[in-house]
């Protein structure tokens, strides 16, 4: 396994104010906030740095499909060395994949699934 299997790779905020949001957290933690454009008529995501490393990501959640009745909320993502093989693990063991693996440009592979348990979580293979 790589040293950076099982840690957590990155975290973002999924909410529907994300203004507030980033005065809160430029405010409080003194975060820099910079917009991502996103492909398409997606919009931007937004980075949150903390000097020169990107620390988190900020998400608006309002026309997000089957987030309607979901509160504003942080969303972790795990490293794994092969995301399709941890994916197929997480099924095998009783968990539900919300999103099969995908490829984000730059980013890695990246699933979202219930874990056995029922809890939201992301799987990423950095690139």
């Amino acid at each position: 396994m790589s040293e950076t299997h099982g840690a957590i790779f990155w975290s973002e905020l999924m909410t529907r104010d994300v203004e507030g949001a980033k005065r809160y957290y430029a405010d409080r933690l003194g975060w820099r906030i910079e917009a991502m454009p996103m492909a398409g008529d997606a919009g931007d995501y937004w980075v949150a740095f903390r000097g020169d490393e990107m620390v988190a990501g900020l998400v608006d959640m309002t026309a997000m499909p089957g987030m309607e009745g979901v509160p504003p909320h942080w969303f972790t993502y795990f490293a794994v060395d092969d995301v399709d093989a941890a994916t197929a693990a997480t099924a095998a063991a009783g968990g539900t994949v919300i999103r099969p693996p995908f490829d984000v440009p730059g980013v890695g592979r990246i699933a979202i699934l219930h874990d056995p348990t029922g809890a939201a979580m992301g799987l990423m293979t950095p690139s």
